[in-house]
Parts: structure tokens; C-alpha cells; sequence
């Protein structure tokens, strides 16, 4: 295990369903959650450096706020992630050779069972301008507002709620406090 960077990142989402969530996240992240309670999981993670938790509380999800992502440090890693994010039949979109957000990257895209998208990127060199290849689908999804790293609403592609369904499930769910707003469970 490698010595976690820090500061560490950490996000919290809110999940309406923690056993779709950890299925998937598990098959993403390539790792099982480091905790696992009633309507709370949480990973901690060395690459990239992140403590990500859900919360399972339909109400309050929003998957509305833009997307996650991560940027990987070779080529070669970003194929082998792409690889396994690919045979777990998680990817939504590829886009390599693109130029967005003035960056030439390669990356591919993924959504988790609540809509929430991550991006996963090789950064190769600033650019000067976007992709204009992209420009009418962006324009499309974003009211003419044109915005890389969007993914347009008719290309956004779920992960089908059956896999993760007969995927095994890879935790049991402790006993334990719940977690409440202000509860420190993070």
C-alpha cells in the first residue's frame, strides 16, 4: 500500500440506494468500501488520494452539480483503466485526442447508478481552443452555452440497473449508528 498523499481529498454524495452504489463504486474503484454501515459506505483511496462516503438519502440527491473526475499520470494507466472500466460495462463515452476545457486529454466517462458523472482523464498539453467536433452536441445540451465536459443528455448511457443487481454483493452491512446531519460519521 502506498503512502496516501496529503491533503486528501474528500467528498460526500447522497445515494438512494447504498447496494447499487458500493456495486458499482467496488467495480470503478477497483477496490471494496473500507466501511460499510446502515445507509453509509465509505472508501478510502490511495489512487487517486480520496476518502469519497455515500449516504443513502433519495431525498437529497442532486446529481445536478457538474461531475467528478480524476486525472491519471500515463497513458498507460489510463488505457488499463479504461480496460476494466470497459469490461465491467461501466463506460458512457470515450473521447481521445479531444481538446476541452483548453486541454488536449484523452478520457472516457462513466455514471453512477444516481446520474453522477466522473470523468476519467490523461492530460497531454494545454490548448488553445476546444474541439469544435463537439461544439453542436455541447451547444445542445447547454442551451447554446457552449461548455466542455458535458455530456449531452442523449449520450449519457446508465450503467443497467440489472448488472449491478446480480453483481454479488461486496460487503455485509454492519450493525451500527446511522448517520445523522452533524453526526461525524464521515
Amino acid at each position: 500500500m502506498n503512502t496516501p498523499v496529503f491533503p486528501r481529498m474528500h467528498v460526500s454524495l447522497y445515494v438512494s440506494d447504498l447496494a447499487a452504489t458500493v456495486n458499482f463504486y467496488t467495480a470503478f474503484f477497483g477496490q471494496p468500501a473500507t466501511k460499510i454501515r446502515r445507509g453509509y459506505a465509505k472508501y478510502v483511496l490511495d489512487n487517486p488520494s480520496l476518502i469519497i462516503s455515500f449516504v443513502e438519502n433519495p431525498e437529497r440527491v442532486a446529481s445536478n452539480f457538474g461531475h467528478l473526475g480524476f486525472q491519471v499520470e500515463t497513458v498507460e494507466e489510463m488505457e488499463q483503466r479504461l480496460a476494466v472500466a470497459q469490461k465491467a460495462g461501466l463506460v458512457a463515452r470515450e473521447e481521445m485526442g479531444t481538446n476541452c476545457c483548453y486541454a488536449k486529454q484523452d478520457k472516457f466517462w462513466v455514471n453512477d447508478p444516481d446520474g453522477v458523472e466522473w470523468e476519467v482523464y490523461y492530460f497531454h498539453e494545454d490548448a488553445e481552443f476546444n474541439d469544435p467536433r463537439y461544439q453542436a452536441e455541447y451547444d445542445q445540451a447547454t442551451g447554446s452555452n457552449s461548455q466542455c465536459c458535458i455530456a449531452p443528455a442523449a449520450q449519457q448511457v446508465a450503467v443497467p440497473t440489472e448488472q449491478l443487481e446480480t453483481a454479488p454483493m461486496a460487503f455485509t452491512l454492519a450493525e451500527g449508528p446511522a448517520c445523522t446531519p452533524g453526526g461525524g460519521c464521515c
